[in-house]
């Protein structure tokens, strides 16, 4: 059986996506420990919250530089994906913060309150994924496949996207560079094209 590790940022509920991924036949452990991590065939980078106070957990842990040196494919799921990316603009002008949150930097993206119009803040409920780039993540998926948002910042269209979705503007939907991935939706909580996406990764 692969060694499925999900990295305890501190920043996020695991239950769902454990329980997700025991759904699917793998056995996750949650870990910082940098030999459990750097020994699993897979993991998963969960986050809620503000990048802000998720960056600042994972410092606390030691966990950057640790993840940034992974060879093995990583899911990063909501914020756990904004956090792949260079910075976001979450919290700035909060609390005198004036620049943006320095992020992991393992994709192009950048990471900003979403400009929807009209439309409510925060993009909550399930709405369409279209894939720009052919992906085994993708396997079996329809384009156009419904998965379960909820979010108020969002990565923009850069050169690791993956797939968009549509809320008032395009956003980074699904992101990946080498061997690391991430869903701005939650795909432990999507039903069974979640389900699927997520066997798509153990699989890879």
């Amino acid at each position: 059986m692969q060694k499925i590790t999900v990295i305890d940022t501190g920043s996020a509920n695991l239950t769902s996506v454990v329980i997700a991924l025991r759904h699917l036949g793998a056995d996750p452990v949650i870990s910082t420990d940098e030999k459990v991590i750097r020994e699993a065939d897979k993991l998963v980078l969960p986050g809620v919250g503000t990048a802000s106070a998720a960056m600042k957990l994972l410092h606390e842990r030691n966990l950057p530089d640790l993840i940034r040196s992974l060879t093995q494919p990583v899911l990063g799921i909501c914020l756990g994906m904004q956090m792949l990316g260079l910075e976001s603009q979450e919290n700035m002008g909060e609390s005198g913060e004036t620049a943006p949150v320095k992020c992991l930097g393992l994709t192009a993206g950048t990471v900003r309150l979403m400009k929807t119009g009209d439309l409510p803040l925060p993009h909550m409920g399930w709405d369409q994924v279209s894939p720009v780039r052919e992906s085994p993540l993708f396997k079996d998926i329809p384009d156009n496949t419904f998965f379960y948002f909820v979010h108020s910042y969002a990565m923009n269209v850069c050169a690791d996207t993956l797939a968009v979705t549509e809320y008032g503007e395009k956003f980074t939907a699904v992101v990946q560079k080498d061997n690391f991935f991430g869903t701005q939706f939650h795909p432990e909580k999507s039903g069974r094209m979640g389900a699927r996406l997520l066997g798509n990764f153990l699989n890879l």
